[in-house]
């Protein structure tokens, strides 16, 4: 049993985009992306946050040195709060985004039976369009963004699948007699039907 798990183990890491199960790889992603949507909104934040600030009270600037000490602690309050909850909001944000390509990406590779660039493309220009239609974008604004969608998920797929290849995981347009239905579907089909005979 626990030659078992450990065989299943290695084969779902075989056949797992980036040798990361699904069930791992969601989480992992969604932590990282809303990390990094934090950072940014961090400082995009804190910096408009800083000039409003400032905007609102260039009319009443203080006199004396206690009026800009308690001048420049309201701004910092100020500047740090507006960081923190643009962080948390733009992390949030990227963060859903993540998770919905990360979901369509896994749906359409259980629909179509194969992991490849092509879902990793339809997931990309499905969150795009999601996306520009979420925050009603014109019709030049939502080309550009399924554009942007286009060359991302085009390259994240590329990426995932010579990853992939180098690990051993057969690759469908890659593998010409597996496209074909030549030999290579016969000798992955007798491999399969080894396998389950061993196990």
């Amino acid at each position: 049993m626990k030659a078992w798990r450990k065989h299943h183990h290695e084969a779902l890491k075989l056949d797992s985009r980036m040798s990361i199960p699904y069930g791992a790889r969601l989480p992992l992603c969604t932590s990282i992306s809303f990390l990094c949507g934090m950072a940014l909104g961090i400082s995009h934040g804190s910096q408009t946050a800083g000039l409003r600030f400032r905007a609102e009270n260039a009319h009443r600037l203080p006199t004396s040195p206690t009026g800009w000490y308690l001048y420049h602690k309201s701004k910092n309050y100020n500047t740090a709060l507006g960081g923190v909850k643009e962080g948390l909001r733009m992390g949030g944000r990227i963060a859903f985004w993540t998770a919905g390509l990360l979901a369509i990406e896994d749906m359409c590779d259980r629909w179509r039976g194969r992991k490849d660039v092509v879902n990793t493309v339809v997931a990309s220009l499905s969150v795009a369009g999601g996306f520009s239609l979420w925050n009603r974008f014109p019709i030049t604004t939502a080309a550009r963004t399924a554009k942007t969608g286009l060359v991302f998920g085009i390259a994240f797929g590329l990426v995932q699948d010579a990853v992939g290849y180098a690990r051993g995981r057969r690759l469908g347009y890659v593998d010409f007699d597996f496209i074909t239905g030549g030999g290579g579907g016969k000798g992955r089909k007798e491999e399969d039907e080894g396998l389950r005979f061993e196990i």
